[in-house]
């Protein structure tokens, strides 16, 4: 692995990541992370660096859950598993939060959560949804935890070059998502 190479990588919760990766999800919710003005699509092409709290249990709907084990092994101290990359299919404003409950079943987030972690947390921000098409990567890729990958950003620089398996969803389908998404929020 060339270090050379800097692949852009979007953290996001492991559990998240095996969700798209099973086709159980299709949507990004973000606002940026604390040390962040707002979120911004740093690139529309990116890999998937995984990240896992304990609170996340509770912020899962119930039927979700079982994708927290495995999720939590993708994660430790030392090191992190990127075995996923994902596209921008469409990045969306979310203009009226209250359609948000129409779009539930494109992600594993509780109602509660999407609330407090993503409408109430910075307030002031506007709340976008990301429809994304993900990919496993043909070999995940192990990487040693250093100080680039600390803090609250959305986004790292990995040294990955990625080499991708067939997306989850296609093109014809995302394109659904993104225009139920478009009625629902935009």
């Amino acid at each position: 692995m060339s270090t050379a190479a800097r692949t852009p990588a979007l953290k996001e919760w492991s559990a998240v990541v095996h969700a798209l990766l099973a086709g159980r999800q299709s949507v990004l919710l973000r606002k940026g992370g604390i040390h962040e003005k707002r979120f911004d699509v740093a690139a529309d092409d990116f890999l998937l660096f995984p990240t896992v709290a304990h609170s996340h249990a509770e912020r899962v709907r119930p039927q979700h859950r079982d994708l927290l084990d495995p999720a939590a092994g993708d994660c430790d101290d030392h090191r992190v598993l990127v075995r996923a990359a994902a596209r921008v299919v469409a990045a969306l404003p979310v203009n009226r939060p209250e359609g948000l409950a129409a779009i539930e079943d494109l992600h594993i987030w509780t109602g509660v959560s999407v609330r407090a972690d993503r409408l109430d947390f910075r307030p002031k921000h506007r709340l976008a949804v990301l429809v994304v098409q993900a990919a496993p990567l043909v070999e995940p890729v192990w990487l040693s935890r250093t100080p680039d990958y600390a803090g609250c950003t959305s986004w790292v620089q990995t040294p990955i070059r990625p080499q991708r398996s067939a997306p989850v969803c296609d093109d014809r389908t995302l394109a659904e998502v993104a225009a139920r998404v478009r009625d629902a929020v935009g």
